[in-house]
């Protein structure tokens, strides 16, 4: 075969794939961000819904609807609702009055025709009437729900609250500050242990022992993330609370332990390659020149190192911030504000993992908002990394 044709044939399929790639990475980000910011723009939906339930026959506002299973929508300038369906031996009319300037939901709708049926507010934005039958099982009901304007930013970001189903309430600041605290602790206490492993590693310890300490690290860093967090919720977990003498070990605390232990591998196997990767004559040249091993390996070996140095934090912060599953096993799961770090949070994708399956509607848009704010929270911190390692790079120059 023509080498030309072949070469050719190479460049064009790494073109395509590297295009359909990067499109594929576009219409992810896209549909995410598109996702996340409708909450905050788009209205639930146009009209008042109704969602009947075990009636199969029911007229609306004059139009009959039988074995209806989807939302029935109201007339946008409708100013009542009124509902007619068999029930028993005799025809059940309910009467709405719609209150459109009314602020308060629960005082939007007025019922002013109502024989047999029991209305309640199982949550925020929705009206169920129930209409009794000899077995509960069999009731009839009729969920009246009322569209959710769009949901402030500002209280997105700084409520206090997440009652995600009942009170339609959506307030991320404690997960916020759970996700900050969680990933400062693990970088704190991670990133240090780290780097003095990877300089011991790389500068004090023997070819031979390295490589046996090097092939145990990888095969850490390829361990799933569930197992680290079992491993924190049968170990860490009960230590902390023997420990501090605790009613529950599942706390920030725990959370900062298991992810500094997750990030160890990342950071010290690229560490260790980066000091590993400068040239012995710098090494011989501050020897020379009178310097210690411990002078060279920290003051001539790691500044010239600092950008692979830089790649491994950077992609030991990723995991410590988008960390999930280990976090779910060992922080708590309370959504509520609290800088104690003996005491449980929430991060931002324990949230998106817990609810994500039962989530609908609204719930399931802010989650896709909670997944926006993590990516720009990621995207801001690896910018300040960046700009620190280019300050300091100027600074050795």
């Amino acid at each position: 075969m023509d080498r030309k044709k072949v070469d050719l044939f190479f460049k064009y399929l790494f073109r395509m794939v590297s295009l359909f790639s990067v499109l594929a990475l576009g219409a992810i980000l896209l549909f995410v961000f598109v996702q996340g910011f409708m909450p905050f723009f788009v209205p639930t939906a146009k009209t008042i819904r109704l969602v009947p339930q075990r009636i199969d026959d029911l007229t609306v506002n004059g139009e009959r609807y039988i074995d209806h299973s989807s939302f029935i929508n109201v007339a946008k300038d409708a100013a009542t609702i009124s509902v007619f369906f068999p029930y028993g031996e005799e025809n059940e009319y309910l009467d709405i009055r719609i209150n459109s300037a009314e602020p308060d939901i629960e005082k939007k709708l007025t019922f002013i025709n109502n024989k047999n049926g029991i209305v309640s507010y199982p949550e925020s934005y929705v009206y169920t009437v129930t209409w009794p039958m000899p077995i509960s099982a069999m009731d009839k009901k009729l969920h009246i729900i009322i569209p959710e304007a769009p949901y402030g930013i500002f209280k997105f970001l700084t409520g206090l609250q997440w009652q995600p189903i009942r009170s339609k309430l959506f307030g991320i600041l404690p997960m916020i500050t759970g996700t900050v605290l969680a990933s400062l602790g693990a970088i704190l206490l991670g990133i240090p242990v780290a780097l003095l492993c990877a300089v011991f590693m790389a500068e004090f310890l023997s070819d031979k022992f390295a490589a046996i300490v090097r092939s145990g690290i990888e095969l850490l860093a390829g361990i799933p993330s569930v197992v680290y967090g079992f491993f924190g919720l049968m170990v860490i977990v009960p230590a902390v609370k023997k420990v501090f003498g605790i009613p529950s070990g599942n706390t920030l605390f725990s959370a900062i332990i298991v992810l500094a232990l997750m990030i160890l591998p990342t950071v010290i196997t690229i560490a260790e390659t980066s000091l590993r990767a400068v040239p012995l004559s710098l090494r011989e040249a501050s020897l020379s020149l009178g310097a210690s091993k411990m002078q060279t390996a920290f003051k001539v070996v790691l500044p010239h190192a600092q950008s692979g140095v830089f790649a491994g934090i950077i992609l030991g912060i990723s995991r410590a911030v988008g960390e999930t599953m280990a976090v779910i096993l060992v922080a708590g799961n309370s959504p509520h504000l609290t800088f104690n770090p003996l005491e449980s949070i929430r991060t931002l994708t324990a949230t998106i993992a817990m609810e994500m399956g039962y989530a609908s509607g609204r719930h399931s848009e802010m989650l896709f908002s909670i997944g926006v704010v993590l990516f720009i929270f990621i995207l801001i911190l690896n910018s300040l990394i960046l700009v620190f390692r280019r300050r300091m790079e100027r600074a050795t120059e």
